[in-house]
């Protein structure tokens, strides 16, 4: 991704130093601020935002279902991404490739990335930060790294697994009857003892007890 500035050059200027963090739309910080009153919140606040458990998470973008929330989402990864790749990656072999979009585990890590540097940048104390510089963005570029490797250095390739996934999806029914067969094994261990069987009478020979079923000797 690049960026055209004022002086006409892409990529990034010299100058600010240091480019601030991108913001959020107003939909996305509604979204936070719902979540801060399900967390922090009196009763009745808390109450009136609903259940939490229904409440959109930037960080997980499958629980935003609103179409220009998620519109907000799309545009605040985007900017993220752009001030990642330009003010904390100099080897190109880290930058975020620009067909993230099309790599759903990308989508998945970048949004967790964005909230927690979000979070950490709204902290009065640099120690969250620190982490985040620490622990957050190299764990999440070495990731990147390794999945990704090179393959879309250059240009964009399709889903290598792709033909594997399709055979994973075609065998639903195997793993179905595997799911049935341990939930009725499960179920039958569950189920009383048969109080209708009869308890074998063993016959007396030569002094002895024997079970005429199985011929055992007792």
């Amino acid at each position: 991704m690049s960026t055209t500035h004022q002086a006409g050059e892409q990529g990034r200027a010299r100058y600010p130093l240091a480019r601030p963090f991108p913001a959020p739309g107003p939909l996305i910080v509604h979204a936070y601020r719902e979540l801060d009153i399900a967390l922090n919140g009196d009763d009745a606040a808390r109450k009136a935002v609903g259940h939490p458990s229904k409440l959109p998470r930037p960080w997980d973008p499958g629980t935003i279902g609103d179409p220009p929330m998620r519109t907000e989402l799309w545009e605040w990864l985007e900017a993220v991404v752009e001030w990642v790749n330009s003010e904390h990656v100099w080897d190109p072999s880290y930058l975020v490739p620009p067909c993230w979009p099309a790599h759903p585990h990308l989508v998945h890590e970048i949004a967790v990335l964005a909230d927690q540097r979000r979070k950490a940048g709204q902290a009065i104390a640099s120690d969250a930060l620190e982490e985040w510089h620490r622990y957050a963005l190299p764990a999440f570029f070495d990731r990147r790294k390794t999945r990704l490797r090179t393959a879309c250095d250059s240009r964009h390739h399709d889903w290598p697994a792709r033909p594997a996934h399709v055979r994973f999806q075609d065998a639903h029914e195997h793993r179905a009857r595997h799911y049935t067969g341990d939930v009725d094994h499960h179920r039958r261990l569950l189920q009383p003892p048969d109080q209708t069987q009869q308890i074998p009478r063993l016959h007396l020979v030569d002094g002895h007890r024997v079970d005429p079923r199985t011929g055992e000797v007792h």
